[in-house]
């Protein structure tokens, strides 16, 4: 097999040092389930990382320790920076459905964040505008869900992940359910908001060529319990597009890749 680089990730690429970090973090849920054991990972301010393995890894699981929506049964999440540690305000989390209100406008379902927050509808709108502009739907802040396409709704979830300004954002398979066309669409929105706006990414699929295309660092993950067993730098330049989505680099990176993910499914459940 081809060998696989470690990420290397040096300042003078824009990429800064750990804005959050996983110490030998375990997960065994109440069914004996051990979905985690001893990842250990650090994710770098300004990266765009994605998380590959097979289903059952714990890479959904994983984002949800760091969100704090779950706790590890051992281990441990530092924030080294100071200015990273977790607020509200720094860290937005787009899941696998959009999730939206059905009853509430677009509008209202981007305000629903900063509305928690106590900001009014008033003092909410440029912010909520910018948002809903910056994924391409400010001219449908008046239409509800059930008039929007697939992509449209999942366009609305990012947008009421971007009105919060987040400086982390932990995406769990957001376009698994769309159809191919609106899928690429949307990995070349996500990429240009993330240039944008200096987010950090951490970005959980089972798709080899969509964490190709969208990423400067792949981790992949082991059938469970789920643990790193490869971290790969994707060292083509941004933007990307689709000269290099047909380029012969991106099909070496998806060989590389596929090759690693293979091995990351034959070697589960022997711990």
């Amino acid at each position: 097999m081809t060998a696989m680089v470690q990420a290397d990730m040096q300042t003078d690429t824009g990429i800064g040092q750990p804005i959050v970090s996983l110490k030998g973090i375990s997960k065994t849920f109440s069914n004996g389930t051990v979905a985690l054991n001893n990842l250990s990972l650090d994710i770098r301010q300004g990266e765009f990382v994605s998380l590959l393995g097979p289903s059952g890894c714990g890479k959904s699981t994983a984002l949800r320790i760091i969100t704090s929506l779950t706790s590890p049964s051992s281990g441990r999440v530092e924030w080294p920076m100071e200015e990273s540690r977790q607020k509200d305000h720094e860290l937005s989390f787009v899941f696998q459905e959009p999730t939206l209100m059905p009853w509430a406008t677009v509008f209202g379902n981007v305000w629903l964040p900063l509305r928690l927050k106590g900001v009014s509808k008033k003092a909410a709108y440029d912010e909520v505008m910018e948002a809903l502009k910056g994924v391409g739907l400010d001219q449908f802040a008046d239409s509800y869900p059930r008039e929007l396409s697939g992509g449209m709704k999942m366009r609305v979830s990012i947008a009421r992940a971007l009105v919060t300004k987040p400086k982390l954002l932990l995406m769990d398979e957001p376009f698994a359910a769309l159809d191919e066309i609106t899928r690429f669409k949307l990995n070349n929105d996500l990429l240009r908001l993330w240039e944008t706006f200096g987010w950090t990414v951490i970005f959980v699929t089972h798709s080899v060529f969509e964490s190709v295309y969208l990423s400067n660092r792949i981790v992949v993950m082991a059938a469970r319990p789920g643990r790193v067993v490869n971290d790969m730098a994707i060292d083509a330049p941004y933007p990307r597009d689709e000269d290099f989505r047909t380029s012969s680099v991106y099909s070496g990176f998806c060989r590389n890749v596929s090759e690693a993910l293979h091995e990351a499914m034959n070697s589960g459940d022997h711990l």
